[in-house]
């Protein structure tokens, strides 16, 4: 099903959020799919730095899109965390529906700057941006310094560019295993007082649960999650290898892991992300 408006900043106003999810296949990219519709709800599919580096972008939104028109809710294709504004507009004219250009390592006026050329063209392909302002921390990477998204910054971004969300720094953290982070709800309420957009929480997998129904009462509109689904695959998929190593089906083997993808995405878009925002549509 086509994803054909602004869901983000519907769920960002309606007490809920939409969920997007880093996959690297086929196999997954079609667990997420098939979650979204047990739920009923919409889903993105995003494509980040490193699987845009073992498939190229064009080839990445002919299979996701192609999979997106036969979904029964709306599937958008996202790509996340790009820093090459020429890379973006590759992603726009090959079929993306949504870009995040990166600049947070820039200082403002050329993140800005930027940001305000790669709008200038998605918009005119009905393709929506997401931004950034502060530093989200890689954990699995060492990095350990949060810089916090500036509020009086995210004031004169939202004035000065037509960026649709904004992805902000509040305490989250990339790829945590084995921790959780609690949000500082003080800093994003600043934020939301003075920025228009819709907000974005990247890390969700490092979230603490209770801290879901907070966010989804927020302007929060959208949450990225990537490492709970790659740490459910990883470990189905290796335990199966060992369990069975008369077996040389791929199929065979991906069998589990692509279950259990399925179940979490299905569980974290129906326990994290609040009240549905979309047309009903018929039953499966």
């Amino acid at each position: 099903m086509r994803w054909d408006r602004d869901y983000v900043a519907q769920a960002a106003g309606r007490n809920g959020m939409i969920a997007g999810f880093n996959v690297f296949g086929y196999e997954d990219a079609q667990a997420v799919i098939h979650a979204a519709q047990r739920a009923d709800r919409e889903v993105l599919l995003m494509i980040n730095r490193e699987a845009s580096k073992s498939l190229e972008l064009e080839h990445w939104a002919a299979l996701l899109n192609s999979m997106a028109r036969k979904a029964q809710v709306p599937v958008g294709i996202h790509l996340d965390h790009c820093s090459d504004p020429e890379m973006i507009f590759r992603a726009i004219d090959a079929g993306f529906t949504s870009v995040m250009y990166d600049g947070s390592a820039l200082p403002l006026e050329e993140n800005m700057a930027n940001t305000c050329r790669i709008c200038e063209k998605a918009h005119r392909h009905q393709v929506y941006v997401e931004a950034e302002l502060g530093q989200v921390p890689y954990d699995e990477l060492g990095e350990t310094r949060i810089r916090m998204t500036s509020p009086e910054e995210a004031e004169v971004f939202s004035r000065e560019t037509q960026s649709d969300w904004l992805a902000v720094s509040v305490g989250n953290v990339h790829r945590l295993l084995g921790r959780k982070v609690k949000i500082r709800f003080d800093v994003l309420k600043e934020i939301e007082n003075v920025c228009r957009m819709p907000l974005v929480i990247h890390g969700a997998s490092g979230v603490e649960q209770q801290d879901f129904p907070l966010l989804c009462a927020s302007r929060v509109g959208k949450i990225n999650v990537g490492t709970a689904l790659r740490r459910v695959f990883g470990e189905t998929l290796r335990r199966e290898v060992k369990e069975h190593p008369e077996i040389y089906d791929r199929q065979a083997l991906m069998k589990k892991p692509v279950a259990g993808v399925e179940e979490t995405a299905y569980q974290i878009i129906k326990n994290q992300c609040g009240t549905p925002i979309m047309v009903r549509r018929k039953a499966l």
